[in-house]
């Protein structure tokens, strides 16, 4: 490896053999690093330090943990701790506290009647056959009117985002109809259509476009620019640009949209099964709700509102809470375990 001698003059010059002087006696020529790869001079005609290759080591071991994700399983009494255990124990609490106001005949044994009583409704609608009829009435006519409104939600609040026009326009409505009571439209609906299934899906209707809707155009309005104008560098135009970059940058305030619009469905659709009751119709949940009220029966009114949270919690933990953790993961928000 050669290197260049200088003489320092008595004013702290030094020069070369070269002919090139440095302030300070010190060389401006490129110092070689073990690998015999030159590096630059630094500011001030200092020769820069080779970086260490332990250091670089270090650093890249540290990028790499930064990067790693757990992915080993949860085990399983881990599991049953964080997730199970706690709604048992919940669970638990409420019945004992029924009980415990049962016991202290807080009220009439007519108003409230303990959980033994509700239990024995129970076991007598799965005897007689028709405790699965109550729920998949109303299950079915749920979804399917769920589906419809998502068919119909979803380019409606694509349209309201991307149209200034028609978000002028039509914007407000939206959020008038997702405030306005869907109990507001059964005696509406009732009188246009009649009693019968198109009732009951023109009131689900009704109450959940504009959630989805919404919820869509908020998701859109979150979308940061920068991914829109790069998906247009790209050459992403017309539908393929709505549908590889707004509609996965919107897909949180989207999902969030299809939640609430899934709780506005379930809710109208007991309104008008509670409102609206024809042999033509069968016995649903929010109908079984109502026969209780009419024939007194507490154990009946409160067997038909446990249903209709189990129907709620189940729905949400077998469709929205994996939606909502994929969504989690495929932006690294959530762990995989």
């Amino acid at each position: 490896m050669a290197s260049t001698d200088t003489t320092a003059d008595q004013d702290g010059t030094g020069t070369g053999k070269d002919g090139a002087s440095a302030p300070g006696g010190r060389s401006t020529a490129a110092s070689v690093t073990k690998e015999g790869k030159a590096s630059a001079p630094a500011a001030g005609g200092r020769a820069e330090k080779a970086p260490d290759l332990h250091d670089l080591a270090g650093v890249e071991a540290g990028l790499d943990a930064l990067d790693s994700v757990q992915t080993s399983r949860t085990p399983l009494r881990e599991t049953l701790l964080r997730k199970v255990l706690p709604p048992v124990i919940a669970v638990a609490l409420v019945l004992v506290v029924w009980q415990v106001l049962v016991w202290a005949e807080v009220t009439d044994s007519y108003k409230l009647p303990a959980p033994s009583e509700v239990w024995d409704e129970v076991v007598t609608a799965w005897e007689r056959g028709v405790l699965l009829e109550y729920i998949w009435t109303s299950v079915s006519r749920g979804l399917l009117g769920f589906l419809f409104a998502l068919a119909i939600g979803t380019p409606l609040g694509l349209l309201v985002a991307r149209v200034k026009f028609v978000r002028a326009a039509i914007g407000p409505i939206l959020s008038g109809l997702q405030s306005l009571p869907s109990v507001a439209w059964v005696p509406p609906a009732v009188i246009w259509l009649g009693l019968n299934d198109q009732m009951m899906f023109a009131v689900i209707l009704l109450g959940a476009v504009p959630s989805i809707a919404n919820g869509l155009v908020s998701g859109v309005d979150q979308v940061p620019p920068l991914f829109l104008r790069a998906g247009r560098t790209l050459g992403a135009t017309g539908l393929r640009h709505t549908w590889h970059i707004v509609m996965p940058a919107a897909l949180p305030g989207y999902l969030a949209g299809l939640k609430q619009g899934w709780a506005f469905s379930w809710r109208s659709l007991m309104a008008a099964e509670i409102i609206a009751s024809s042999p033509e119709l069968g016995v649903g949940l929010g109908q079984l709700l109502e026969n209780g009220r009419n024939a007194s029966s507490m154990s009946m009114v409160f067997l038909a509102i446990i249903m209709i949270l189990v129907v709620g919690i189940a729905i949400d933990l077998l469709i929205f809470s994996p939606l909502e953790r994929w969504v989690l993961r495929s932006r690294g928000l959530l762990v995989k375990s």
